[in-house]
């Protein structure tokens, strides 16, 4: 990630400056042989010269001593030279330690941050990579010399990125995808910018991603309490725009029985009353589950024992289940795994919409499980059945409210089963087969103060 052509160029230079150097040394070294070889010849003839031509010997080996005195004005050069280029050299060392310790605080500021960031070359092909995102994607080593196509297909986004941002050399900010993480759903966004050098010239991209899967949760949190806030507005008006004349129409059924017993006897009208009847209670019954649905009471949180909250729920239903020919099985830990702060009611409620529904599943009987087990700070929660199981075409809507594959249902248990264990911060998923149908609640352990804050703000509890 970092351009070292500036260090290159410095050392090019410190070398030449060197050679240079050398080279004055080496011509001033032979200078000064030269001019000592021919003092020491001119020395031997001026012993044996005539008187007359010493004069001109004299003035030749005053040119000599001229010669030896330009050598040594060229030797202080030369120091000079070298005084300079250790000067140089000390420059270099010191702009080299700057530049690896610019390298250290680059790279631990790059370890320290919790987005990853990836840098790729032009052909999409990872140069560099941080902590984080070796985290995040799962890559193998540092990842660099990898292909983003290559990785995990999980991540086929950040490649798909990669070809938008060299198609359009647009910026790309804020784009989610989810991935399965420690076998736990995370959502990831992701964003490109193009990667530039000193001259300005695209080298690569920089990818970076975060986890955002906390703030999803918290946004989508968000927007269903703002809808739960809509919903009790709603249900507050059909109660009383509804409810209340239904509530006077069954009197005065109940009171049209009561006269048509005493005056006639007739089975076909007694049969329409009885219809009437049963369909005002059935809307009854859709509108106590909307208003439950949309309620925007404060839950009544306090210390909950799930293995007490259990072992209570199947001493209710072993009546049932016996009349059923279920056999019901609990898997409770032999130690507390932890207590929960929760509204036990409303958990009851959840727990047993979940057991009838799986009663409902097993007319012809079967095996109901209870398991209970601590895991990472929750308390998981699995109620499982031995029926037919969930078609696939319908189990993304088995959480909606007002569906159901039951005639007397109304469609409102699992979805309110969905909205109470939200709001206890916990999430509820199913899995299911032709073997049979899991639903696990997981549950924080402790006292819940983000999302119980959060939904008490709102007042959506």
């Amino acid at each position: 990630m970092f351009d070292s052509h500036d260090g290159r160029g410095i050392r090019r230079f410190a070398f030449g400056l060197a050679l240079l150097s050398l080279t004055a040394v080496s011509v001033t070294a032979w200078i000064l042989s030269n001019v000592r070889r021919e003092q020491e010849i001119v020395a031997r003839l001026i012993q044996h010269l005539p008187e007359s031509d010493l004069q001109v010997a004299k003035e030749l080996s005053g040119d000599l001593n001229l010669q030896s005195s330009l050598s040594f004005l060229l030797v202080l050069n030369i120091v000079a030279t070298a005084i300079a280029f250790a000067l140089v050299v000390r420059g270099y060392l010191s702009s080299e330690r700057t530049l690896r310790d610019v390298r250290v605080l680059s790279a631990d500021i790059l370890a320290s941050m919790d987005v990853g960031i990836i840098t790729t070359d032009k052909n999409a092909v990872i140069t560099s990579t941080n902590p984080s995102s070796r985290e995040l994607i799962g890559l193998d080593g540092d990842g660099v010399g990898t292909r983003l196509s290559e990785i995990d297909p999980q991540h086929a986004l950040l490649d798909e990125i990669c070809e938008e941002i060299t198609t359009y050399h647009q910026p790309i900010r804020d784009r989610d995808y989810c991935v399965l993480r420690n076998g736990h759903p995370s959502t990831l966004r992701a964003g490109c910018t193009m990667l530039h050098n000193r001259h300005d010239e695209q080298i690569g991209m920089v990818i970076h991603v975060r986890d955002v899967t906390e703030k999803t949760l918290m946004e989508e949190r968000l927007r269903r309490m703002e809808r739960y806030m809509g919903l009790g507005s709603l249900a507050a008006g059909l109660q009383h725009e509804i409810k209340n004349p239904l509530s006077a129409l069954s009197l005065h059924i109940q009171l049209l029985c009561e006269r048509l017993d005493q005056e006639s006897e007739d089975a076909e009208v007694a049969e329409l009353l009885d219809i009437l009847n049963t369909e005002v209670r059935r809307i009854n019954d859709v509108l106590d589950g909307f208003r439950n649905y949309a309620s925007v009471a404060e839950l009544g949180r306090a210390p909950v024992d799930v293995t007490f909250l259990i072992e209570k729920l199947i001493r209710l239903l072993r009546p049932q289940a016996e009349h059923q020919n279920v056999k019901l099985v609990a898997d409770l830990p032999s130690e507390m795994v932890g207590m929960i702060q929760a509204d036990s009611t409303r958990l009851e409620q959840v727990f047993l919409n979940l057991a009838i529904n799986a009663l409902a599943a097993m007319p012809e009987g079967g095996t109901l499980r209870f398991e209970i087990a601590g895991e990472n700070g929750n308390v998981k929660i699995a109620v499982s059945d031995t029926g037919a199981g969930i078609p696939a075409e319908i189990q993304g809507q088995v959480f909606d409210p007002y569906f159901t594959t039951r005639n007397e249902g109304t469609g409102m248990g699992l979805a309110l089963c969905d909205k109470i264990i939200r709001q206890h911060d916990g999430s509820i998923d199913l899995q299911t087969s032709d073997e049979g149908t899991v639903f696990t609640v997981v549950l924080p352990v402790g006292t819940v103060e983000s999302g119980g804050a959060m939904t008490e703000r709102f007042g959506a509890e």
